[in-house]
């Protein structure tokens, strides 16, 4: 079994939730008492929530180089970056590294394409939805559509994400406002959606709807134990 480096805290809240669907996945697949060989650094997440409120961004590369580097020191096979919003640098700090960094985009790409669903809409930070290093990478290397909300429901996602997800709180109240926006982008011809946050899937996972909805959390972590368990 190799072992997987987590670079997480941004939030804990999802971190946590990697620690454990790796771990039930592992035991799932090995059966008896086995579980994830994990080296993980976790940061403070009010130093990367500065990064992105100050436009800091050659300064948030740095830390997370910094943090990979800290992970392939700790003994790790190979990295993810436990973050959608934080893959803007994904490039460089693999090329930082001297282990493989497993992007999300390509593990969550990998899922669509399997589901032969060509259009989707994409929710998560400011960041992830008005950028481009997020949704290129899935249109240019995986010939996916993608479509985001308006300006006005990017700001209600945001807010939802760093104000009550990243805080631990979770709301009914915030669940029907994406309820509805994730309707939106159905109506916009959207086959399916992109949780691209990884706390997201924390309000989202009592939503029923009549696309598939793709957790990038559990994707990039099943995508983690595939390739911590081939031979």
């Amino acid at each position: 079994m190799k072992t997987i480096g987590l670079i997480g805290g941004m939030s804990w809240e999802s971190t946590a939730e990697y620690y454990r669907i790796i771990n039930e996945l592992v035991r799932e697949r090995l059966d008896s008492a086995h579980s994830a060989k994990i080296a993980m650094y976790s940061v403070d997440f009010q130093e990367v929530r500065e990064f992105h409120h100050n436009d800091k961004w050659d300064e948030a590369t740095d830390f997370m180089i910094d943090a990979a580097r800290r992970v392939e020191r700790s003994g790790a096979d190979f990295a993810l970056i436990c973050t959608n919003t934080m893959h803007k640098m994904a490039d460089a700090v693999a090329a930082n590294i001297s282990i493989p960094l497993l992007h999300i985009v390509d593990a969550t790409a990998s899922k669509i394409t399997a589901a032969n669903i060509k259009k989707l809409g994409l929710l998560g930070s400011i960041f992830t939805m008005e950028e481009n290093f997020y949704k290129d990478r899935l249109s240019e290397r995986y010939d996916l559509e993608i479509i985001v909300p308006d300006k006005a429901d990017q700001k209600i996602i945001d807010t939802i994400i760093f104000e009550e997800l990243c805080m631990g709180e979770i709301k009914n109240s915030s669940r029907d406002r994406l309820k509805l926006i994730i309707d939106k982008l159905i109506n916009n011809g959207a086959e399916g959606v992109i949780l691209g946050c990884t706390e997201l899937p924390l309000l989202a996972r009592e939503i029923t709807t009549s696309i598939p909805l793709f957790d990038t959390t559990a994707i990039h972590a099943e995508a983690a134990v595939n390739l911590a368990l081939k031979d």
